[in-house]
């Protein structure tokens, strides 16, 4: 069948253009996460390896190699990211709060089912 096989790939490129493009963001404007950051007391230059999780863990998903731990990982990222982005009275930072809980329910399925048939660590099929 290849519907799965392709809706796998197509999920993976997905969510690694959204990490991709995350650390671009990040690199090329490092001050608005850094202000989000120091909103919450936490150190600012922890975007900087938020910048290369994201651009690892969107190089992987490119790739299908380790599919299943990284995207475990990105769920747990974007539940702890969202945590900058609960502010009740800001309609849109609410609405990234709970875009984050979706993509970590994506993430989650994601690391479920694995990579696919197309990746360069493909499923095992089940014996």
């Amino acid at each position: 069948m290849i519907a799965r096989p392709l809706a796998l790939l197509v999920a993976r490129l997905l969510f690694a253009q959204l990490f991709l493009l995350g650390s671009v963001q990040k690199w090329l404007d490092p001050h608005t996460v850094e202000q989000l950051l120091a909103g919450k007391a936490w150190p600012e230059w922890l975007v900087w390896p938020a910048l290369v999780f994201n651009l690892i863990a969107g190089i992987i998903l490119v790739l299908g190699i380790w599919t299943r731990p990284v995207a475990g990982l990105l769920a747990a990222y974007c539940v702890v990211t969202s945590l900058f982005h609960f502010i009740p009275g800001d309609g849109w930072q609410m609405s990234i709060f709970v875009k984050n809980w979706a993509i970590a329910g994506g993430c989650l399925a994601l690391a479920a089912a694995g990579p696919g048939r197309w990746a360069l660590r493909p499923d095992q099929p089940s014996k």
